[in-house]
């Protein structure tokens, strides 16, 4: 055995322990399937046409070598006045956005105070600063206050609008008083969001009339707009910091300008997307679930949803029942989530019917059973 064979004898072990654990991950194609697991919520990935325009396949090369654009620049202005904000910087991906803005917003001597149930993403940005962190317990207002109380320098709050695992809410207006209170930046992620709440699926920082109070916000391209990317927005000195200081964004070749024309046709289209007919699919889902009496459900309003199962085996043998059925639901194992609340997290889109959804509650009862 020679000594790559030898290292990937190691590496399935590895593999080994994780499935023996109920951890191990697995790619599936999902395109034959019911669809209760992406997060194109409004199905734009459906309707945004491949420009056709005669556009170069590639920017070539970073934003601030030959990657820049007329194009790119109006359409950052394009999605600032969307979200009523200054100025925008789009970013390749989520996780590149808030690695970017978080590991390099701070100073040492300051203090990042995050939820815990904080995308991961927000977390290795974090992690990358050497500012003072604190953790408070989700969605908990007194447990964030004690934080802020013992917080020094400049102090940033980070939270999520709606949750990933969970769909839950977070209560963004008594945390912008808190914030106030304690003269601390507000920095909402809002990847879950946008396209979903709002007249015009601004989010929910502009359906609270909250933009003026909150120092950033990030929105990513991949869940409702059905395509790929992120953008922070803020003030026009925030946006030329992070061109001076994200690596995210310094170091990465930028988007091909077609991706630019499909994120304009997207907030074309967010105005017109039919949210009414989301909202009541939610509700037929909610209701539907009300009869299960032994499975917790998530408190959520939002598209995600999740049915508590508690444990990786027994979540995982579900998405495997579903599957059969023709039907994709996620399983959400620990330490994703924390141990003891592993789920089948559940999101429902317009394209979905109430007889998919009636299917997908029925499969979920015979657990119950």
């Amino acid at each position: 055995m020679n000594a790559n064979q030898h290292f990937d004898t190691i590496l399935q072990q590895r593999l080994d322990e994780k499935e023996s654990e109920g951890l191990l991950r697995k790619l599936v194609d999902k395109t034959s399937y019911i669809d209760f697991c992406s997060n194109d919520y409004l199905g734009f990935s459906q309707k945004i046409l491949h420009n056709t325009n005669p556009l170069p396949s590639g920017a070539t090369g970073s934003r601030l070598v030959t990657g820049n654009s007329a194009l790119a620049e109006a359409t950052e202005k394009i999605i600032a006045h969307f979200h009523h904000a200054e100025a925008a910087l789009v970013f390749n991906a989520g996780y590149m956005a808030n690695v970017g803005l978080f590991s390099c917003i701070a100073s040492k001597g300051d203090t990042i105070i995050s939820d815990e149930y904080i995308h991961a993403s927000i977390i290795d940005g974090i992690r990358l600063n050497y500012a003072n962190r604190y953790k408070f317990k989700h969605n908990n207002l007194e447990d964030l206050e004690k934080k802020l109380q013992v917080a020094t320098g400049q102090i940033f709050v980070a939270v999520e609008s709606i949750y990933s695992m969970g769909g839950d809410e977070a209560p963004l207006e008594a945390i912008v008083e808190l914030c106030k209170k304690h003269s601390a930046l507000l920095i909402v992620d809002e990847a879950h969001a946008i396209g979903v709440f709002g007249n015009k699926g601004e989010g929910l920082v502009c359906k609270y009339n909250l933009q003026n109070y909150v120092y950033a916000c990030i929105y990513t391209f991949g869940k409702a707009l059905g395509l790929h990317g992120a953008v922070v927005t803020g003030s026009n000195t925030l946006r030329n910091y992070l061109i001076n200081n994200a690596r995210s964004f310094i170091y990465a070749t930028a988007l091909p300008p077609h991706t630019y024309l499909q994120i304009q046709e997207a907030y074309t289209l967010l105005p017109l997307a039919d949210r009414n007919a989301l909202y009541e699919l939610i509700s037929y889902f909610r209701d539907a679930v009300k009869s299960i009496k032994d499975v917790t459900f998530t408190d959520s309003h939002s598209p995600i949803q999740a049915a508590i199962i508690g444990d990786n085996f027994k979540a995982k043998a579900l998405t495997e029942k579903l599957a059969a059925k023709n039907i994709y639901a996620k399983a959400i194992l620990s330490p994703t989530v924390p141990v003891g609340t592993e789920r089948l997290r559940i999101c429902l889109h317009t394209f979905n019917t109430k007889e998919q959804i009636d299917a997908l509650v029925n499969e979920i009862k015979k657990i119950s059973a």
